[in-house]
Order: C-alpha cells, then sequence, then structure tokens
C-alpha cells in the first residue's frame, strides 16, 4: 500500500479511506476494492450509514442538466451498510492497515467487482470543450442516510464523501509472437499480383514503444509500387443501447520506397502512436485519469472471453497501404491501392509495488 487517499464529508460525521485507487482487472478476476469508513456517531441518533461502489458512463457534464436529463447511466451499482455494521469483510493486510490508521470509529467494507465491467476510460474533449469529460468512471461513494435503506433517497452534499477510483488492465507476463496477415491483389490489364505479408514482432506494445512492422511486398506486376503507408488505428466500441464503433488513426507515417515491376521488398519500418501526437481529436478514447494528471491512449480491452461487457471496449489496428500507380503516360498515383492490416494489443506494463504508506488527502 503506497498511500492512504482521504476524503471527508461536509459536515465532518464521516471519512472515506481507501489504501489505493488503481484497482486490477486480471481478465479472470478483479482486485477487491476495500475500504474503511471513520463514523463520528455523535448525534447521528437513528441515522445510517452506507458506501456504494458504481461504474457508469459520464454522457457529459453534471452542469449541463438543465432540463431533469440524467446524463450519467450506471452500468453496475453495489450498495452495503457500514454503521450500524451489518457485514464484517475478511481483515486482509490492507484493511488493518487502514482499520489502525482510523482507529475505534472506523467500519471496514468489501466490493468485489464482476469480471464483465469496463476498464476506466475518458474520451477526449475538444479543444472548445469544457465539463467532465465522457467516458466510463468507477467511484466510491460514503453517505449518511435518513431513511431505511432506501436508494432513492436524496442525500444531502454535506452528507457525501467520495473518492473517483480507476479500474485498470495491464500488458500480459508473457508476450506472444506477433500476428501476420497477407493479401494478394490482381489489377486490370495484369495477369499477375501484387503480394504484400505484414507481420508484428510480437503482440503487445507499450505506450510509447516503437511498432516494428515487417513488410514484404513482391510485386508481379507490369505497375510500380510508388509508396508505403503505415498507420495505426483506434477502434472505440460504445456499448449501451446499442453498439456503436468509432475509428480514430491515432498514428500514420509515409514511406518513399519503391518496388518496381517484378521486384520484391523484404523490409521493417517503425511508428509511434502517442497521444501528445493527438491532443486535438475530440473523442479520442484515453486511459481514465484521476484529478489532471497526464494519461495515454486507452490502453487495448482485453478479451473477456464469451462474456458481453457494457461501457466502453477499446482495440486498435496497424495497416499497411501500398500505393500502386496506373503506370499511365502521366506516371501518376491514380490506380489502386493494397491493404492490409493486423490486430495491436497497445497497453501499460505492470508497476513494481511501493511499499511506503502515506496519507493522502483529497478534501
Amino acid at each position: 500500500m503506497s498511500k492512504v487517499f482521504k476524503k471527508t464529508s461536509g459536515n465532518g460525521h464521516i471519512a472515506l479511506y481507501l489504501g489505493k485507487r488503481d484497482f486490477v482487472d486480471h481478465v479472470d478476476s478483479v482486485d477487491v476494492v476495500e475500504g474503511v469508513v471513520k463514523v463520528d456517531s455523535s448525534g447521528l441518533e437513528g441515522r445510517k450509514v452506507y458506501v456504494y461502489l458504481a461504474c457508469a458512463f459520464r454522457y457529459g457534464s453534471d452542469d449541463l442538466d438543465v432540463i431533469g436529463l440524467s446524463f450519467r447511466r450506471d452500468i453496475w451499482i453495489k450498495r452495503v451498510q457500514v454503521y450500524p455494521a451489518t457485514e464484517n469483510p475478511t481483515k486482509t493486510p490492507m484493511l488493518e492497515s487502514l482499520l489502525k490508521k482510523v482507529g475505534e470509529q472506523g467500519y471496514p467494507f468489501a466490493f468485489q467487482m464482476p469480471t464483465d465491467l469496463p476498464c476506466s476510460v475518458s474520451l477526449q474533449p475538444g479543444p472548445g470543450d469544457s465539463g467532465k469529460a465522457c467516458g466510463v468512471d468507477f467511484e466510491v461513494k460514503a453517505f449518511l442516510a435518513n431513511e431505511a435503506d432506501n436508494p432513492d433517497e436524496v442525500i444531502d452534499k454535506k452528507d457525501t464523501c467520495r473518492l473517483m477510483i480507476r479500474k485498470i488492465q495491464f500488458a500480459p507476463a508473457n508476450n506472444k509472437a506477433g500476428p501476420k496477415a497477407e493479401i494478394s491483389k490482381q489489377f486490370m490489364m495484369s495477369d499477375k499480383p501484387v503480394h504484400l505479408e505484414i507481420a508484428l514482432e510480437k503482440e503487445c506494445y507499450y505506450h510509447g514503444d516503437p511498432i516494428t512492422v515487417k513488410v514484404k511486398i513482391n510485386n508481379e506486376t507490369t505497375k510500380t509500387v510508388k509508396k508505403i503507408k503505415v498507420s495505426v488505428e483506434q477502434l472505440t466500441s460504445v456499448v449501451l443501447y446499442c453498439s456503436d464503433i468509432y475509428t480514430k488513426e491515432v498514428c500514420c507515417q509515409e514511406f518513399a520506397e519503391t518496388v518496381n515491376a517484378n521486384s520484391t521488398l523484404d523490409k521493417s519500418f517503425q511508428i509511434t502512436p502517442l497521444l501528445s501526437n493527438n491532443k486535438e481529436k475530440r473523442g479520442l478514447a484515453v486511459d481514465g485519469r484521476l484529478k489532471d494528471g497526464d494519461t495515454n491512449l486507452a490502453s487495448t480491452t482485453l478479451s473477456q472471453g464469451e462474456k458481453e461487457m457494457q461501457g466502453i471496449i477499446i482495440s486498435y489496428k496497424v495497416k499497411v497501404n501500398l500505393l500502386v500507380s496506373s503506370g499511365g503516360l502521366l506516371g501518376g498515383l491514380t490506380g489502386s491501392d493494397v491493404t492490409a492490416e493486423v490486430p495491436l494489443t497497445l497497453m501499460s506494463p505492470k508497476p513494481a509495488e511501493v511499499a511506503d504508506i502515506k496519507l493522502e488527502s483529497s478534501d
């Protein structure tokens, strides 16, 4: 546990403590979200304290809610009563540390998230946009209730304290061989094709690392390959009431390589997709951030098998496009092209654990 995160309610009656704010999705399981609520019970006769964990899709800023419409849709929510205590979660080392810090007024809680929830993702706002970004976020909220277990009770802001958390995935420990793809394309007035084969060196790349794309071309035609374009596209699948997929190019580079008629080429090209080169692209998916810290392009959502997920699902692909000249008198690039693509897994490596403990207040 590297830090203890704390948030106190406006009236000072309750304070929420978490040992971490990043919770890892291991595909077959998710880290337990556990923490402690400190309750000052003086003057709380008959009132109860609840904690909930919610995964929600945010459509826009709350300040746009002027006609009673909700700009936030809960994908998953779970709520437990912590005071008076009704459950006694298993005392893990993290809970023991938090309870020791909080003292006798501490009441522990624990949530087990299902494995079919999306990871924390934000959709990058445009240059003129303001307010909170759209995307998927997770929130732990403690609150004082006046009514008996009524989820529809309107809670005063001074009776609540909340901390945003992130659900994240890290790159697999074992990196497999990269994917391959090949295509042959025949052109008019040519009885032989252009063969294109592409491959990645490995299956998974880390954010910020150059991606090496191996390209093999066998041009059996009378035409000339004038240019090679290598690009990376981000595919954002928004799955709520229906499924919509948005494709954005996050990296593109052209290489002036010529492959003459009846010639071959076997060469590797490197490109590096970076968020810093895409700051102006509205709607681009980025990894969910806490506060206003730097982030990176959204990580690939690792496969959940047959489970259907809601929220935002991220994938990438590498495309190689050959510009083939028409071979006419003008020598222009008015002919056809040849395109092959392979999937790309883009993620962050799992960081080393840090052992020191210090308090970070979010009051």
